[in-house]
């Protein structure tokens, strides 16, 4: 087992940036093809295929940043609440596409803003678990405030991210943290802000994320 990670506010703060980039880059990159394709093309066919392009790029970054606003940011004041209805728009619009899909079981209900923030967290570690696709089903455990949450991921080849039960626990499962593993420590550290643990395990050939 190895010790607990001591990582700098710094660090931290550099490597979920460096997280949010990484997203960010491929449908940017993106929308600057398309635009170039539209200077440079008479056709009309092209010029067609090159808005449309640029059209779902741009809708991609948007719901990265909408997803990303909530989930890293500061999203409102201290003690402020957020509706689960709106977490479930930023986390499809996030999450799903051609390979994975999203079975939302919660209610529809206010809690604080670090619970949900850990919620879109699990899911995003939940979603490295299926890298071929499939599906995430998130379920409620218990009701009101104190609900918390079980995310089952199932597909093709579902495996536990290499360390994420050490780096959730706070632990660098003896490799340092870069901005891929970065994801599931920051996990581990929303947790742990809001008094509680995350675990991740396999059940058969569904990996379980519970909190």
């Amino acid at each position: 087992m190895s010790g607990a990670v001591t990582l700098d506010a710094l660090d931290l703060a550099a490597l979920l940036c460096s997280r949010v980039c990484h997203d960010l880059i491929s449908p940017t990159g993106a929308i600057v093809n398309g635009l170039e394709v539209l200077d440079e093309s008479k056709d009309e066919e092209t010029r067609t295929f090159a808005l449309d392009l640029i059209k779902k790029s741009a809708n991609a970054a948007s719901a990265r940043l909408q997803f990303c606003r909530i989930a890293f940011g500061a999203a409102g004041s201290a003690g402020a609440q957020i509706d689960l209805g709106d977490a479930e728009t930023v986390a499809r619009g996030f999450i799903e596409d051609d390979k994975i899909k999203l079975a939302w079981n919660l209610p529809r209900v206010l809690l604080g803003k670090n619970r949900v923030k850990l919620l879109l967290n699990l899911l995003v570690v939940a979603g490295q678990s299926i890298p071929r696709g499939g599906t995430l089903t998130v379920d409620p455990v218990g009701e009101g405030e104190a609900m918390t949450f079980r995310i089952a991921a199932t597909g093709n080849n579902a495996r536990i991210p290499p360390n994420a039960s050490e780096l959730l626990a706070g632990r660098s499962g003896g490799s340092p943290i870069d901005a891929h593993a970065v994801q599931v420590y920051y996990t581990g550290l929303l947790a742990r802000a809001d008094g509680r643990s995350a675990a991740i395990a396999g059940e058969g050939e569904t990996i379980v994320i519970s909190v």
